[in-house]
């Protein structure tokens, strides 16, 4: 294990064929890592992230991903007690942070569907909650554990992983320290501050948006996060170029061809059923029908790779099969997986327990019902942790679209329960638990995979990481799901306080097909979008993600992208080359490390003080155009700073 430097460069290119990566700990090498103080630490830390990701998603719409935190928590603990003599291991490290971050998945799926049956009236108790959460989250690494081997090691190069990458870095620069230790450092810092002044103490708001002329409701917009600048640098210009395509044609084509539509329309079109057209903002509109377009082009894309990826999972399945019977020394340390047996099993047994325990479903039918939901839940979890885990290989965590998944799996099922009459009340709370399960599982195998990439770089035991990625999930489930029930308790969901956003549209799809009024013009819209991307050779799955997603959150990500462009293009000595991008991905990933930790400090602070609905902070001071600009002024010289430090390596 070296001392004096940090990955191998082989760790972001494609590896030749014949060739292998070098992991930081050499597969010979046998560390301590899957150890109680690792394990211990990261189920504290899943706790606490976990019940405040709860929180920010049910405000804001939105989770964040916490493995770098995390692992940036579990380093900063792992050196106080070396202090003590107590030493501990960066795979240990890892451990903790795999750990850890699975909790921030299973808040993801939980707030954004089960506040729905609190909207119906029909309220699940904390067993029910804690069943749901548990079975989403182990079907979600389960279903992952055979894809690792070829999703993680074969594609290698070709699907980027930024966050894992990132909390790769992470841990190596604090093994390394000296120079590389710094940058992660000081972008903590920098993120840290801005995030301080947009969404703490809120100085200046933390978007800014531009009308334009001559084109009516057209708008273009800029998250001003750090963090998302940062990704983009990390994941590179061609991704985040197709992503922000697909985000300008919503917002420069789309909304303006409905609003220049609508204006001849005097009744509302569905699912608006109160305002017309004309009378929208470009927000509404976009929240509306372009989110259901969206949907209709994320979940088509998603069909195209599946069947693409199929050959790839038989693949994975024929490997997994090879090694059932072979004793672990037969293999390298840093390839052994969890037994396809493991992977039987479990899944077997998720599907009796959610069709025999009647808590499951709750109110819905007889066995033979809750066999065909949990049929259902095995199915479309299969799929979309497929989907996910090759999403977040191009796109991030951050980027991964599990609200368009559940759409489409919501689709799905209340098709299903259309069609053999299950369209009552209860019939709709079956359709939202099944999208529950499966939006967990979709958010999981995003994380697990981000995690298996960072345990690939650094040397860790793919196996270990999985048991670990299991022990999270079951330790954290309950105490996510009692934070749900505090905060129904506090503020109720659909309220001011806790909008709900994501679940609110769960339950208007589920009511959509169930009573037979869905929007499918606009869902075949999306679809069409996907099917032309794949005909004109441009990636429908990243498009689709920037058609569904605000081009707000795509715009940073293009602007990291282009600078990390930029230094490729005009920097001609490789060693230079080389050191630059480097110290990029270190202060990118330090802007995503500190914008992530002060975004899970507001989120506690929040949580704690729930019964106090005026939250924290005050209102940024000016006008909209006022505040805004002095916020693009800020984003600008932060982008400044950046450019400058990477441009004198």
């Amino acid at each position: 294990m070296s001392q004096s430097k940090g990955l191998d460069p082989k760790a972001y290119t494609e590896i030749e064929s014949g060739d292998s990566y070098p992991p930081y700990v050499s597969a010979s090498e046998s560390v301590a890592e899957f150890t109680f103080k690792a394990v211990g630490l990261g189920i504290v830390f899943g706790i606490i992230f976990g019940a405040a990701n709860a929180y920010l998603g049910l405000r804001a719409g939105l989770t964040i991903s916490t493995s770098i935190p995390v692992a940036v928590m579990a380093v900063a603990v792992f050196r106080l007690l070396a202090k003590g003599g107590i030493q501990s291991t960066i795979l240990e490290t890892n451990i903790a942070q795999t750990t850890g971050s699975a909790s921030s998945s299973v808040a993801s799926g939980v707030i954004f569907t089960l506040p729905a049956l609190f909207m119906w009236g029909m309220a699940p108790d904390l067993l029910q909650m804690t069943i749901l959460a548990m079975s989403g989250g182990l079907l979600g690494i389960l279903f992952m554990i055979p894809l690792r081997k070829y999703l993680i090691e074969k594609e290698h190069g070709k699907l980027p992983y930024p966050e894992g990458t990132a909390c790769a870095e992470v841990l190596v620069a604090n093994e390394v320290g000296g120079n590389k230790a710094k940058f992660i450092f000081i972008g903590m810092g920098v993120a840290a501050l801005f995030k301080t002044l947009t969404s703490w103490l809120k100085v200046i708001p933390d978007h800014a948006t531009l009308k334009l002329p001559f084109i009516k409701k057209a708008s273009i917009g800029i998250d001003l996060s750090a963090a998302l600048f940062g990704v983009g640098y990390i994941l590179g210009p061609r991704v985040a170029a197709i992503m922000v395509g697909g985000g300008l044609l919503s917002a420069l084509i789309i909304i303006p061809a409905i609003a220049y539509w609508g204006d001849a329309r005097t009744v509302p079109l569905f699912p608006e059923t109160v305002n017309l057209i004309k009378d929208m903002s470009a927000g509404q509109i976009w929240t509306r029908y372009v989110r259901y377009i969206g949907a209709g082009a994320v979940a088509t894309a998603g069909i195209i790779t599946l069947i693409r990826s199929i050959p790839v999972m038989v693949e994975s399945f024929k490997a997994g099969a090879q090694h059932m019977g072979e004793g672990a020394r037969s293999i390298l340390r840093t390839s052994q997986d969890l037994p396809l047996k493991v992977v039987s099993v479990g899944v077997a047994t998720i599907i009796i327990v959610l069709t025999f325990v009647p808590n499951a479903f709750g109110a819905i039918g007889g066995v033979e019902t809750r066999l065909v939901a949990a049929l259902c839940v095995a199915l479309f979890a299969f799929f979309f942790v497929t989907v996910a885990a090759r999403i977040v290989g191009l796109v991030g965590v951050t980027s991964n679209p599990t609200s368009g998944m559940t759409i489409a799996a919501l689709l799905g099922t209340a098709t299903i329960f259309l069609l053999m009459g299950w369209d009552d009340n209860a019939g709709k709370a079956g359709t939202l638990i099944v999208g529950c399960v499966v939006a967990i599982a979709a958010s999981i195998s995003g994380d697990t995979s981000q995690d298996l990439k960072s345990g690939f770089l650094l040397g860790a035991t793919p196996k270990k990481q999985q048991m670990a990625e299991l022990l999270g999930v079951l330790t954290s489930a309950t105490f996510v799901c009692l934070a749900v029930l505090l905060l129904a308790e506090t503020f109720g969901f659909g309220s001011k306080e806790l909008p709900a956003p994501q679940a609110t549209l769960m339950k208007l799809v589920i009511d959509g097909v169930l009573d037979q009024n869905l929007p499918w013009a606009l869902v075949a819209i999306g679809a069409g979008i996907a099917i032309l991307c794949e005909l004109v050779k441009i990636p429908s799955l990243p498009f689709a993600v920037g058609v569904y997603l605000p081009v707000a959150t795509m715009t940073p990500i293009f602007i990291g992208g282009l600078i990390r462009h930029y230094f490729e293009k005009k920097t001609k000595d490789k060693e230079q080359l080389e050191e630059r991008r480097e110290r990029g991905v270190l202060l990118g990933s330090g802007f995503v490390g500190g914008e992530g930790l002060l975004g899970v400090g507001i989120a506690a602070v929040a949580f704690i003080q729930s019964r106090k609905p005026e939250g924290i902070g005050t209102e940024w001071a000016g006008s909209d155009i006022m505040a805004m600009s002095v916020g693009a002024v800020g984003f600008g010289m932060l982008i400044y700073w950046f450019f400058n430090l990477i441009r004198k390596a």
